[in-house]
């Protein structure tokens, strides 16, 4: 049997992109800032290095921002010492630069970027971020606990996310392949969402939201930690949104369908809550959030401008936690969990008749992990440890209403689990090597390895170098494998291979002084066995295949300054890659070669108000048929009025936020789903929030 290669990888066009250029008032941005920064933050070093008071205080509030970083090893350790490029993302600057969802959180960190077709939010990390790929090659932890879903692999960055931002307490970014730690999924990244406890409140606080596109939300939260030692957090928040009234599709400009105007259809809603009850060693928590989203634009050919055509979709976990630090040489986890998801979509075609299809997927599973850590020797820092997850329901469906037709009806159980070691030895003080390796197996495919090796060198105070190697893969998923609508347009694969990366990278970080702190990196990366739809030209059916071979290369460049005395915070980022797709020797869809951030956080009156500014530049990008988006700029403002603003009522908290500041009209790559090859962004839009502290 032979297959038609897929456009989605490199554009249905197969040709290269031109020639790109970054914006010159980004360079003289950043320029303007990486000098006046680094002046700023030498002369104030200087100026105060004599104070050893100052100094010691600095160096713990540096030690503070810089914190420690589970996520990279299992075990807490300073993030100069991880064996990765890491980010950490604090509940201050969430609050301070306006981030309203996962999405935004992620995307605020150099290389990576967000992509929103008005369904889901795609992520794309150092240059791969296909669109319709809803992050299936980044896995995402709450408290540990992994949150992709067990039937497409996916988890949720916009108000389908599993947790309230406003809960968060820090997130922590491990770029690179994590799977000799985290199995699956763990391809490009490690995302953990770390949540705040009840201590964190002490009492009821509520909040509420207003904005653009009728966009409302409210929440409420309870916290305590009581004399017995119990910590306990509970909470729940409601979201409504209208979206854009209307909405311009260049592909539907005819009379017949309204010439391209969307009205409505863009709306949605969500609630979810949070509750997290904590004692000595264990922990018990779980999560459940429930989403509806219309889908404007006609996806996979539906009617145009009509609202019926939607989704909702509910995920859920439960997790008993039990973790313990028995001495300085060994400590122990052990994690018993439930995870839910469920998915139904609405999808209105005009065969003739109209006809309502409705597409279901759900998905259930009960799994157990564990690890120990133990040093030896005063040299040797290892964990070893396991998981098991049995997945006992993953069931889909499609189906036409009336008249009632099934395509679709298939219920199935599968089982994957995992062994991982790791070493980190330090033959001296300054010098960390990690050796690991962690063997799984899926009952679909078999087995898989994944090993990963690093060095990391201090040769002075404030120098670090990294040298990293990993390899990771991504199981596939149900979907992927199953999903068979009856001959109508897709087909199973059941001899799907996992897909592999194989990643190189070179890190140096530096600290200028107690302010200032910079890092450069770069990296090569390898894609093997990636998963495409193909089309059998015997009978016109798609299916999922291994078919792409893709290569990166790319350097990283990441400046943070931090003066505690004047709470003025900055970060400046430039990701410079080359994806292509090696088949063709293209770029690949929706790759960017310049993505650029610049954020400030910085007090505008007294302590009592703050300014957040967030810059984010996204270069040209190809889209599916060969086309190209222009590059964007967007701008977000937040004002934030910290507690004692208003003195009669002294625990109000205040913030607003314009978002695209400067009404940038840009638009993103859309995926095969679609007619047009790009999706239209907001423009300028506005919100405010509200919360009180009892």
């Amino acid at each position: 049997m032979t297959a038609i290669r897929s456009a989605v990888i490199s554009g249905a066009g197969d040709r290269p992109r031109r020639g790109r250029r970054l914006r010159w008032p980004l360079l003289v941005l950043l320029a303007f800032f990486g000098g006046n920064v680094f002046g700023a933050a030498l002369a104030l070093g200087a100026g105060e290095g004599g104070e050893a008071d100052w100094a010691v205080a600095v160096e713990e509030i540096l030690f503070e921002e810089l914190g420690t970083v589970y996520s990279a090893t299992k075990y807490a350790q300073k993030s100069s010492e991880a064996p990765a490029s890491v980010s950490i993302i604090t509940a201050q600057e969430i609050k301070r630069l306006g981030y309203r969802t996962i999405g935004e959180i992620i995307a605020s960190q150099v290389g990576l970027y967000a992509t929103y077709d008005r369904m889901y939010t795609s992520m794309g990390v150092r240059g791969f971020g296909l669109p319709g790929d809803y992050n299936t090659r980044i896995l995402v932890l709450l408290n540990g606990h992994r949150i992709n879903e067990n039937l497409y692999y996916a988890f949720g960055t916009n108000m389908d996310g599993i947790i309230d931002v406003d809960l968060i307490d820090r997130v922590e970014i491990i770029r690179g392949p994590g799977s000799s730690l985290y199995g699956s999924n763990a391809f490009f990244a490690v995302v953990n969402l770390i949540t705040r406890r009840g201590r964190s409140y002490q009492g009821i606080e509520m909040a509420g939201q207003a904005g653009s596109h009728e966009t409302y939300k409210a929440r409420a939260t309870y916290g305590q930690r009581y004399d017995s030692g119990i910590d306990w957090l509970v909470s729940g928040n409601y979201f409504s949104s209208r979206g854009s009234g209307t909405l311009y599709y260049e592909a539907f400009d005819d009379p017949s369908t309204n010439n391209g105007i969307v009205e409505g259809g863009d709306g949605e809603t969500a609630h979810s809550i949070f509750s997290g009850l904590a004692w000595g060693d264990f922990m018990l928590e779980g999560a459940h959030v429930k989403r509806d989203k219309e889908f404007p634009g006609a996806p996979y050919d539906t009617v145009f401008n009509d609202d019926r055509t939607q989704s909702r979709e509910e995920r859920g976990y439960l997790a008993l936690k039990y973790e313990k630090q028995y001495s300085y040489d060994w400590g122990a986890m052990l994690r018993l969990s439930y995870d839910f998801y469920r998915y139904e979509g609405d999808y209105l075609y005009d065969y003739p008749p109209l006809t309502e299809q409705k597409d279901s997927g759900t998905g259930q599973s009960v799994g157990v992990e564990s690890h120990i850590t133990r040093r030896l020797a005063e040299k040797h820092h290892v964990i070893v440890g396991g998981e098991l997850r049995r997945n006992f329901q993953l069931d889909q469906q499609t189906y036409d209403q009336e008249p009632f037709e099934q395509y679709l009806d298939r219920e199935s159980t599968a089982t994957n689990w995992g062994l991982f070691l790791q070493d980190q030895y330090t033959p001296w003080r300054d010098l960390s090597i990690y050796a690991g390796l962690r063997y799984d197996h899926y009952s679909s495919f078999g087995g898989a390895w994944s090993p990963r090796a690093a060095v990391v060198y201090q040769p002075w105070a404030a120098t670090v170098l990294k040298l990293i190697y990993g390899r990771a893969f991504r199981a596939p998923n149900e979907y992927e494998l199953y999903y068979d609508d009856g001959g109508a347009w897709m087909k199973s694969n059941p001899e799907l291979e996992p897909e592999t990366i194989d990643h190189y990278e070179a890190l140096l970080e530096q600290s200028f002084n107690q302010f200032f702190r910079g890092s450069v990196s770069a990296y090569h990366y390898r894609i093997k066995n990636l998963i495409g739809e193909v089309e059998d030209p015997t009978d016109g059916l798609t299916y999922f295949s291994n078919i792409d071979q893709v290569k990166a290369n790319g350097v990283e460049f990441n400046f943070d300054f931090y003066h505690p005395r004047y709470d003025l915070k900055a970060r400046a980022g430039l990701n410079i890659q080359e994806a292509k797709d090696q088949t063709t020797d293209t770029d690949l869809v929706n790759s960017p070669t310049y993505v650029a951030l610049f954020n400030l956080t910085a007090p505008v009156w007294r302590d009592r108000i703050h300014a957040g500014v967030t810059m984010n530049y996204i270069g040209k990008r190809n889209t599916i048929t060969g086309g190209e988006v222009d590059d964007a700029l967007i701008t977000n403002l937040t004002l934030t009025g910290a507690k004692g603003l208003v003195a009669f009522l002294p625990k109000l908290e205040l913030s607003a936020s314009c978002y695209n500041l400067f009404d940038e009209q840009y638009s993103v790559p859309a995926s095969a789903a679609f007619l047009q090859d790009r999706i239209p962004q907001d423009g300028r839009t506005f919100l405010f929030r509200a919360s009180y502290a009892f």
